[in-house]
């Protein structure tokens, strides 16, 4: 019934209206929704990609991850943009035994800032500035400060590849011209809809989680003072990810997605 059926007037089970339907307890409900692992109070968004080159653009970076090119560097890089600095209307009222922290939600705008960051996947160390607008002019002032900590700590010759989107900042004739003057730069651009195979956006989720969602802004330059001084500290203890799942694994459960969506009905 949890699989295959739904209430006549939810969109999903509960555990009062499961018993009232089934006949049995809530407990003997929640015991059964356990031991098959089925939680019908949550959802989660997907999207699959309709890349033409989804294969091998997957198998790319996921070998580049699991067996990076000896005496090289792979570079995660992408631009976490229009990050608003918002002020509450009212002040905060602090966390207190039994009550969780609570603030308005309205707020006051103060702007915008994008992050540039760039992620090395072998030390976990992440280069980063923030600039007000986001074109392709900011994006190749960017390259240069990757350029600039790339000398400055790796042999001159060494290989430098880099993993990004295909967002059109990274593909106009100014930004190509950038990197044909410079042939130790190898681009591998992810496949459409599939950001998730870029590592720097893990770095973006825990920036959000953890320094800019439930911080008060007064002005931009307290917003991108924030993000630096998070990136800093992280500089100072920096591990890499562990990837672990390899580009079949990948593209199985890929496959698997396809085909319960086949039979689905849409």
């Amino acid at each position: 019934m949890t699989l295959e059926e739904k209430p006549p007037d939810a969109t999903h089970w509960s555990l009062r209206s499961m018993a009232r339907a089934s006949g049995i307890s809530r407990s003997s409900v929640h015991t059964i929704w356990k031991a098959f692992n089925l939680q019908p109070h949550r959802a989660e968004t997907f999207k699959l990609s309709h890349d033409p080159n989804f294969v091998e653009k997957v198998r790319d970076i996921v070998g580049l991850y699991m067996s990076p090119p000896e005496n090289a560097v792979v570079l995660c890089v992408d631009e976490k943009i229009q990050v608003q600095a918002l002020d509450r209307t009212q002040p905060l009222l602090p966390m207190r035994p039994g009550t969780p922290e609570r603030r308005t939600h309205d707020d006051h705008r103060h702007g915008t800032s994008s992050l540039f960051a760039a992620f090395l996947v072998k030390t976990g160390v992440v280069i980063g500035e923030c600039h007000r607008r986001h074109r392709h002019q900011e994006f190749l002032r960017f390259l240069c400060t990757i350029d600039e900590v790339i000398k400055a700590t790796e042999p001159p010759g060494t290989q430098v590849h880099i993993v990004l989107d295909n967002y059109a900042t990274h593909k106009t004739p100014a930004v190509k011209r950038w990197f044909a003057r410079r042939p130790e730069y190898h681009l591998h651009f992810t496949p459409t809809s599939a950001s998730w195979l870029n590592q720097v956006e893990r770095v973006f989720a825990a920036l959000t989680n953890k320094q800019l969602r439930r911080v008060v802004f007064k002005s931009v330059a307290a917003l991108e003072r924030a993000a630096r001084a998070y990136l800093d500290q992280g500089n100072t203890d920096a591990k890499p990810f562990v990837w672990t799942a390899d580009a079949e694994t990948i593209l199985g459960r890929v496959e698997q997605n396809r085909a319960a969506i086949s039979k689905s009905g849409h």
